[in-house]
């Protein structure tokens, strides 16, 4: 029921797909796709940082009749910015220091870190109802997504499809041909990383392979760089996603790692 985004353009669906896509426009996240009425959209926006790092720019949210603007520290509803917690018919948002969180009676929790990572988890009567970079939410991974009838996309044409079209927006298509840079390195790092005896109660949880392919191409675009963005981003996905499947991760951050 959870479709996630985090570290460097890595997207999980709700139906578990694991992909990359970079595209710093403004995108359709996850939307009730119904003809007749929809009752909610979410869309994101991506830049990079002063560090040159990927991060959410802002999040806007249309729940029924209601517009959320997120941005780090700040929240806008239909217009005017608001304290939280705030309240209203269906509606709770709730902002500190580490994370901004919408809960919404129709069936959808948000959870964003106000940097790179989003978390959407929402209820399964929109089984085979959505769009955008989440996926369909049918249940089978790659079906309707990356392959639909005869046609196949990678997962750059996929994310370019979900793009926003604005007037007067400024922003380049990633390019389609080119594919993201494989990586076979850091194996050995990532996998002691997601391994470690704090996660011994994830183990069953999650796919720890996928994980560990996104600890690698994390640990391949950072070039050697040892910033904390590099190695920590999916370290840190891995240990929210074990926590929201019911496991308990025991600390894992020190005062010198992550």
């Amino acid at each position: 029921y959870v479709c996630s985004t985090w570290g460097n353009n890595h997207f999980k669906t709700f139906d578990g797909d694991f992909y990359q896509f970079p595209g710093i426009c403004e995108y359709n996240f996850a939307s009730d796709c119904r003809e007749s009425y929809k009752e909610f959209s979410i869309h994101i926006q991506r830049a990079l940082n002063s560090n040159n790092h990927p991060e959410i720019k802002y999040i806007l949210l249309t729940i029924r009749d209601f517009t959320v603007y997120l941005r780090p520290k700040l929240v806008v509803v239909d217009g005017r910015i608001v304290k939280t917690p705030y309240y209203s018919s269906g509606l709770l948002i709730e902002s500190n220091d580490i994370y901004t969180k919408v809960y919404a009676k129709l069936g959808i929790i948000l959870i964003w870190n106000q940097e790179d990572a989003l978390m959407v988890e929402l209820d399964n009567k929109f089984n085979n109802h959505t769009c955008g970079l989440c996926g369909d939410y049918n249940g089978i991974p790659i079906y309707n997504e990356f392959i639909n009838g005869d046609a196949s996309y990678n997962s750059i044409t996929y994310g370019n499809l979900q793009k926003i079209s604005k007037p007067n927006a400024k922003c380049e298509d990633p390019d389609e041909t080119q594919a993201l840079p494989s990586c076979n390195g850091h194996r050995a790092e990532c996998e002691s990383l997601l391994t470690s005896s704090a996660f011994v109660d994830c183990r069953l949880r999650l796919n720890l392979e996928t994980y560990i392919q996104a600890c690698m191409q994390e640990k391949c675009a950072c070039n050697g760089n040892e910033d904390s963005f590099c190695l920590c981003s999916t370290i840190s996905e891995y240990s929210r996603q074990c926590s929201h499947a019911g496991g308990r991760p025991s600390e894992w951050r020190t005062q010198d790692f992550c």
